[in-house]
This record gives C-alpha cells, structure tokens and sequence, in this order.
C-alpha cells in the first residue's frame, strides 16, 4: 500500500511559490527592489513574525513556515546558481587581466575591514578573539544581493560594477580560509598547546581547487558535447543542473564553499561554445532560488532582539555600514578609481552580507563568540544587508547615472579588446551561414554565430570560429549573443520555422534591426517579409537568376547589359514578395522617410 504524503508537506513550498507570484510583480510595479520584498515576507511568515503568535492563533500556522531549516539548506543554491552565472560572464583570461583589482583591491579590502572592524568591536568591550571572529564575518559583503541589483541596472560592466565585483570574487573566496582557520582556533583554544598539524587543514581546500579545475577542462567541455548531441533539451537541462551541483557539493566535500566551487565551473563552462545556451537554461532556476535565498534572510531575522533592543541593533547596522563604505572608499581611490565609482562601490559593499551567518554560526559553535552577542551581531548584518538597495541607488545618484560600459578608458585593463557584442549576428552555421562569416571575415567585420547542430559548432570552434551552441529562436539567447547591439542579423538555417521564428522574434526585440533572411522559395520570401525581414533572400529565385547570368555569358550577351538586367529583375521579385502593407515594408518606407 502507497504512503499518503500529507498536504502540510509542502506547505513551505508553496507559501514562497505564492509569496514570489505576489511579491515580484508588485515591487517591479512599484518600481522597489524584489529584494526587499522577499526579505520582508520572509520576516511576515518567518517564526519570529506572525509564526510567534502562531501558539495563540491556531489558524496562522497555515500560513506561516515553520521549517526554516529546510527553506534555508534549499536557500544555499541560490548563492551557488548566481556564483555560477558569474563565472559563465567571465573567463580566466579575463580573469587574469583582473587579478590587480581580485587580489589586490579585494584583499586589501578584507584584510583592512576585518581590523577596522575588529577593532571596533575590542573598543566596545569584545574579547579579541570573538572580535575577530565577528570582524571576519562583517567584512563579507552580500554577493547576492550586489550582483542581483548590478544585473537589475546593467552596472556590471561600470568601473563601479567591476571593482565591486573584483573585491566580492575576493570575498567569496577568503570564505574557505577564515572558516578553517577559525576551526583551527577553536581547536587550539581546547587544547593545552597548539598543534601545526592543525594547519594541515588547508590542504583538501588546496586540493580539491586544483582537482576542480583540472577535472573540469578535462571533462566538461566532452560531457556537454555528448549531451549537445542528443538534441534533447531535458537531457541539456539535467547536465546543466549537474554540473552547477556537482561542483559545488565536490568544493564542500574539500572544505571550500558549494558557491566557490560552482563559480570555478562556470569560468570553465565561459570558455566553450555552450556558455550562452547553459546560461539560459540556468536563469530560471537562479531566479527562483535567489528568492528563496532572500526569503530565509528574512525569515532568520530575530525581530524581538530589535524590538527589545532598536538602538543598539541600528547603531550597529548603521556603524558596520559607515566603516565597511569609508574602508572601500579610501582604497578605491588608493587604487585610482575617480571620486564618483569610489562612492557607487563604497555604498554597494557597505552592507553586511549572507557569509556573516555561515561564519558566526560556526564561531558561535567553536564558543568562540557568545551566543547571545552573535545573534545581536546577525540581526545588525541582516538589517544592514536590506539597506543594500537602497544604499545602491543612492550610490547611483552620488556616482552620477551613466550607460553601463561609460568611462573604461579609467581602467584600461579590466576588459581584453575585442570582446562585447558583435556588430553582426549570424543564426545557423550550415553550408550558407559559414560563407557568409568567411565574407564578413574578408571585410574585417566582427561576427559571432548561432548554431543548433552540435557536430557544425565543434569544427567551427576547432577552426577558431566564434559559433556558440544553443536555440536561437528563444529571445533570451539572442539577447545573450548581443542582439541588443548588433547592427544586422542574418539568418541562414535550413528550418523553414527556425527562420520565420527566428526573424519574428528579432523583429520584436529590435524594431530598427537590419534583417537578412534565407528563403527557400518566393512564397516563404513573402512570409517573411510580412514578419519583418528587411531582406529576403529566396534560393530557388537566386539559382535561377545565376543560371540566367551564366547562360547570357555564353551566348555573348555584353556583361554590363547582364548585370543591370540581373539587377532589375531581381529588384522585381524583391518589390513582389514585399508587399506595401508587410512587416519589412512598412520598415523600408520608414527608413527612407528618415533618409
């Protein structure tokens, strides 16, 4: 006989699936961050919230989680899932070219916060250890919620963004090391001498970096080839998936951070013609454990420790937040970032972030900081991590509103040349689609191209060619192979739908994009035409036409007469196919209007 799965089961699940049905489309309305959204319902629902007088209203308990342990294993993916998309954005190369600002602005950050901050703390009355330990966990800023909000304005790519995001890669990874080291403390302070051996510790860390990125340029790049090649996007979806939790749970096992270790495959995953396609499988489900991420943030929050204490707890917020910003500040301009991005990433890293639990959780554990002082510690860091937004768009106003990209000529450095969007964008790399890039190529003209069949992108990339694997019918990757900025599409694929799919939902995201499209007769020439191209080009009236030319030039027919005889007819079906009331039509006259 089955067991019978109780309704409550999934309570939690669904009170956040209907919490993030409500919540997004109602601060993206009100023009407010997600962020705060999540955070607050997760404070509402959370057992410090209505959960409390859940005991003297019976019925709240329907309406309240009740298992934060479990929405808070399941919130750790979050981190993981976002850590990976950023690594997909990067790669070593460019990684390398930002080592200065990882290495040195980041750790000097750190190493600076945790002193300044340490400090403070014995000031105050704090034993150093534990004041050590609560300045390691405050110097961490929140990684998910700067990113998010990054991604949100389109700053990442600011001298703003990059320095921020240089010190938060530091971040994230001093988590490993000030974790073990504060083990290695623990231990000492029970035993009677300190032992070196303990120092040992550090090297399954060690190890299990190098092993990640060995075993992953080794495998990775043939796993997704094989499962490229069952042209199955369930199948694509569950590699995905894997490789985002293999790693990270391989980089637990070794004592690094899960986010640490998928991080290290997403810059792997960067390098190969599959990134665009992973990244847009793995979205949704970023987005959706990224709420649940800031849920549980809510949901941890002790609101009667601020409601006993409001004072000491804002003070703290606000006194962690003016030394973190007044830290960044001086070293970015210590590192030549002008007045306005040193305030914009000063005000994005003053907040504390999700690391300060994992690390006072594991002091408060090794009783190297008291309890009761911890959980005032993680109330402060909370209450500072929901500033985050709104110290965000103050930075923003202060550093004054730029396009994302504006003024990197400050720091030459940060991004190889020739990267960013290509002008051109080629969809399908067949036997057309690969001609029309070996032109493009003759004219010095920057291309990138979109193709489904995995076996055409391998001997492509192998050839140096810039191809990437992934359905180019889906506005999301079209979006991420930069249709946003290119000057022209050109769709090749042999797919009579591809193509009439592919030319609609270009023409929907770009109204002014110059569109070429392949036909495989006149009646799809007229399709497509009526859906948008600017140009289409059918196959069976292009044979004809050439043969026409050839046969002309046999029989001795003077070459020019050819030429403008070829030209006019061709002008001829074009005027044919593209009727005055079509798509393309429409855009024509509007473009000589504006000629």
């Amino acid at each position: 006989m089955e067991a019978q799965v109780a309704p409550e089961s999934y309570k939690d699940i669904v009170l956040f699936l209907a919490t993030a049905g409500v919540v997004v489309p109602l601060f993206r309305r009100w023009k407010i961050s997600p962020i705060l959204g999540f955070i607050g319902a997760g404070i509402v629902l959370g057992p410090f919230g209505l959960g409390a007088l859940a005991d003297r209203f019976g019925w709240l308990k329907s309406v309240t989680i009740d298992q934060p342990e479990e929405i808070a294993q399941l919130a750790e993916f979050g981190v993981v899932f976002l850590l990976f998309m950023i690594g997909l954005e990067l790669s070593w190369e460019r990684l390398r070219l930002m080592r200065l600002y990882v290495f040195g602005l980041g750790g000097l950050q750190v190493t600076v916060s945790v002193a300044v901050i340490a400090a403070a703390a014995m000031f105050l009355g704090v034993e150093p250890v534990a004041a050590t330990a609560i300045g390691a966990a405050l110097a961490l800023s929140s990684t998910a919620v700067v990113m998010q909000i990054l991604t949100e304005k389109r700053r990442q790519h600011s001298p703003a963004g990059r320095a921020t995001f240089s010190v938060l890669l530091f971040q994230d990874l001093a988590v490993a090391p000030i974790l073990i080291t504060l083990a290695v403390v623990g231990r000492s302070m029970g035993a009677e001498t300190f032992s070196p051996k303990l120092l040992l510790a550090f090297g399954p860390a060690v190890l299990g970096m190098i092993g990640l990125v060995g075993f992953g340029r080794l495998l990775l790049r043939p796993m997704m080839r094989s499962v490229a090649r069952a042209k199955s996007e369930e199948l694509f979806m569950a590699a995905c998936l894997l490789v985002v939790i293999g790693a990270g749970l391989v980089s637990a096992l070794t004592g690094l951070s899960m986010a640490l270790g998928a991080f290290i495959a997403g810059l792997l995953l960067a390098e190969t013609e599959y990134r665009h396609e992973v990244e847009v499988t793995i979205e949704p489900f970023k987005g959706l454990l990224l709420g649940l991420f800031f849920l549980s943030v809510g949901i941890g929050l002790d609101v009667s420790l601020l409601i006993n204490d409001p004072v000491r707890i804002i003070a703290l917020a606000v006194g962690l937040i003016a030394l973190n910003a007044s830290v960044v500040f001086g070293l970015a301009r210590l590192f030549k970032l002008n007045a306005p991005s040193a305030i914009e990433a000063a005000l994005l890293l003053a907040g504390g972030g999700e690391f300060a639990f994992v690390i006072l959780s594991a002091a408060m554990g090794s009783d190297l900081v008291p309890r009761a002082m911890g959980q005032t510690v993680l109330v402060a860091s909370t209450l500072s991590m929901m500033c985050i937004p709104g110290l965000a768009a103050l930075g923003l106003k202060l550093g004054g509103r730029k396009v994302a990209g504006e003024g990197l000529a400050e720091e030459p450095g940060l991004m190889p040349e020739g990267e960013g969007p290509a002008p051109v964008l080629v969809i399908g790399y067949g036997r057309v689609g690969r001609l029309v890039g070996e032109m493009l190529t003759r004219h010095e003209i920057r291309w990138v191209a979109a193709e489904r069949d995995s076996r055409l992108v391998e001997t492509a990339r192998r050839a140096g060619e810039p191809v990437f694997y992934g359905d180019a019918t889906r506005p999301e990757f079209l979006r991420r192979c930069g249709l946003d900025q290119a000057s022209a599409l050109v769709v090749t694929m042999d797919s009579r739908d591809g193509v009439e799919v592919a030319v609609a939902t270009a023409r929907q995201m770009r109204p002014d994009l110059t569109i070429v499209a392949r036909a495989r007769d006149a009646r799809q020439a007229q399709r497509l035409y009526e859906l948008g191209a600017t140009d289409a080009v059918p196959e069976t009236v292009e044979a004809s036409l050439q043969l026409s030319e050839a046969l002309l030039v046999e029989i001795g027919v003077p070459m020019g007469l050819i030429i403008a005889s070829i030209h006019e007819r061709r002008d001829e079906f074009r005027r044919s196919f593209n009727r005055p009331e079509a798509l393309g039509g429409r855009l024509r006259r509007f473009r000589r209007s504006q000629a």
